[in-house]
């Protein structure tokens, strides 16, 4: 199975670099990750709403261009569903048990998601009702796909 992120931005911190790397390592024996990063587009502190949604325009773009054909699409949506872990492995393991071979999640930038991708998604997921910076998302997601798969398969992991 393949699981792709695709997220706007770069990630900078190197605290973040080596926890993405290391559940990148982890995840290798569950399945065949890929991590993209497209270019997030420069945003002023103030902008108007068509300025907004210029912005996400641009970045949706970019997403779209890198999302396969075929592939289960879940865009991390502050508005989306929240499920617990469990709820999440069950998820995730039904994808797979339908015969959806690959799974792409999308991260947007520090001012969301267009509508257009939001309208592709065959899953809107919240990670928190907390608020988190998009470079941060990108290593909660990888952690609870770990756990995800360690759920899956019966396997132990701290609570």
């Amino acid at each position: 199975m393949k699981i792709s992120v695709i997220a706007v931005g770069k990630i900078k911190e190197r605290y973040l670099k080596e926890g993405i790397a290391e559940y990148s390592k982890r995840l290798s024996r569950f399945c065949d990750l890929e991590i993209a990063e497209v270019e997030d587009e420069q945003a002023p502190e103030s902008l108007t709403p068509s300025q907004e949604a210029s912005v996400k325009r641009k970045e949706a773009e970019r997403v779209l261009k890198r999302i396969k054909e075929g592939s289960v699409v879940i865009v991390l949506e502050v508005k989306g569903k929240r499920l617990k872990s469990e709820e999440f492995a069950e998820k995730l393991n039904s994808f797979f048990i339908s015969g959806s071979s690959h799974i792409t999640f999308l991260i947007g930038g520090s001012l969301g998601v267009d509508q257009e991708l939001l309208d592709k998604a065959d899953l809107k997921l919240s990670v928190s009702d907390m608020t988190f910076p998009h470079q941060l998302a990108r290593l909660i997601l990888l952690e609870q796909l770990y756990r995800a798969f360690k759920i899956i398969r019966g396997e132990p992991y701290h609570k």
